[in-house]
């Protein structure tokens, strides 16, 4: 087939890519002409493990074609997906501006007939003002099916995510249309979840907030076993060995973060209250969230009393390992809280600095951990890059000024790490 993906953020670029790697010719639409010339010689604005190769390889095979034009590109395809983004306005509403005024290059652009999916995070209703768009919008004589398709890949797992999901949800009202996006996704072999607009736009967000609430739930119980002297991590391997439960997303920390889980969080319940219900479980567990951050500053204070011109150094920028997204970061929290009590802060992290840089400002930003760790009061682990598991402890002990760590992931053994000279606190333990 030939599909067209507007927007090439990360549901849009790894989806096309991809669909161009099952051997489809794949249109993407960008509005940012030096992105586009950047793509087309294959390099990548965002990094995702394994994405950058296969880009170049189905861009050089010619299945993989960079745009600024809506034309012919959709007038060419068959299928044509709107993953653009919809940010958190103030309220904690969806921003759907850039999808429906996409929706409208869409309609002006069609030809013949096409079915038109959205893989955009948007809440329900929206799908049906995006069809009255198309049905506007559509010169005489063309044809359109409209259906929902939200995405559920992990930045850090996105091809495998794409190519291996638990299940393909379909919202469509058209056998037409359902027909021929079950033929575009044989070649993925997951359950298919058939239903309507409405159900299928409350699926994602649905499955994101039981995500974060899980995350949150961990985190209570972590705070808990502090207290009480529990060991949080075996709590909760306990609750996650009961088949009913599962053991992922039980791990405790600094809170989750990126794209998806906060900004999903605020839009369901945003969208409880304009229908009336508030949803306050989902409120808590985002005051839990919160809090978790706050908790590993207010460790930092217990530890060090006074941060004023306090050295602390900080393992890891990014919302978690395997990318380099600083969107909601706990670090950028964590590290404006203790440069608020006017700590000195050094980072490393070994993929978002770029991006953390922009971000976050009066940061020392450190070529390696060690130069991170250098003369530092205090050490602060907030992302769990398999290299900070295999650090050399021995050295680190010699270049730190006062031998704290804060294990915000929880990577390392408390009785090695206190015999072997260091204070360390972990989350829960």
């Amino acid at each position: 087939m030939t599909i067209t993906f507007v927007g090439h953020g990360y549901v849009g670029l790894v989806t096309a890519t991809v669909f161009a790697d099952f051997g489809n010719k794949v249109y993407v639409i960008g509005h940012t002409k030096e992105k586009i010339d950047n793509l087309n010689r294959g390099i990548i604005p965002i990094y995702e493990p394994g994405l950058s190769e296969l880009v170049k390889k189905n861009v050089d095979a010619k299945r993989l074609i960079f745009t600024l034009d809506y034309n012919p590109s959709i007038s060419e395809s068959d299928v044509v997906f709107i993953a653009v983004g919809t940010p958190t306005t103030k309220t904690g509403d969806a921003d759907l501006s850039i999808v429906l005024g996409v929706a409208e290059k869409i309609g002006q652009n069609l030809k013949g007939y096409t079915v038109v999916a959205t893989k955009s995070t948007v809440p329900a209703g929206t799908n049906k003002k995006v069809q009255r768009i198309l049905d506007e919008s559509k010169p005489q004589g063309t044809e359109v099916d409209y259906a929902s398709i939200p995405e559920f890949l992990r930045e850090g797992s996105a091809i495998s995510d794409t190519t291996n999901p638990d299940r393909i949800v379909i919202g469509i009202d058209c056998k037409r249309a359902q027909d021929l996006l079950i033929k575009l996704h044989e070649p993925i072999k997951a359950p298919l979840v058939l239903t309507n607009f409405e159900t299928a736009e409350l699926i994602k967000y649905a499955s994101n907030a039981f995500l974060a609430l899980k995350i949150s739930y961990a985190n209570a119980i972590a705070k808990l076993s502090e207290s009480l002297g529990a060991d949080a991590l075996k709590v909760l391997e306990g609750v996650g060995a009961d088949k009913r439960i599962g053991n992922k997303f039980l791990s405790p920390g600094p809170g989750y973060g990126g794209s998806c889980f906060p900004k999903d969080v605020r839009a369901l319940i945003s969208i409880a209250k304009d229908n009336d219900y508030p949803f306050s479980l989902l409120e808590e567990v985002e005051n839990i969230n919160h809090q978790s951050r706050r908790d590993i500053v207010r460790k930092a204070r217990k530890t060090l009393g006074d941060l004023r011109n306090k050295k602390i150094g900080i393992l890891g920028l990014a919302f978690k390992a395997n990318t380099d997204d600083m969107r909601d970061a706990p670090a950028i929290d964590i590290i404006n809280l203790l440069q608020n009590d006017g700590a000195k802060i050094s980072a490393f992290d070994p993929k978002s600095m770029d991006t953390a840089a922009a971000v976050l400002k009066g940061v020392d930003y450190k070529k390696d951990a060690y130069e991170a760790v250098r003369d530092a009061d205090l050490v602060i682990v907030l992302t769990e890059w398999n290299e900070f598991r295999e650090l050399d402890f021995s050295k680190i002990k010699g270049l730190m000024k006062s031998t704290n760590i804060i294990d915000g992931r929880n990577l390392y053994d408390p009785e090695q790490m206190k015999a072997n000279g260091f204070n360390y606190m972990g989350i829960g333990r």
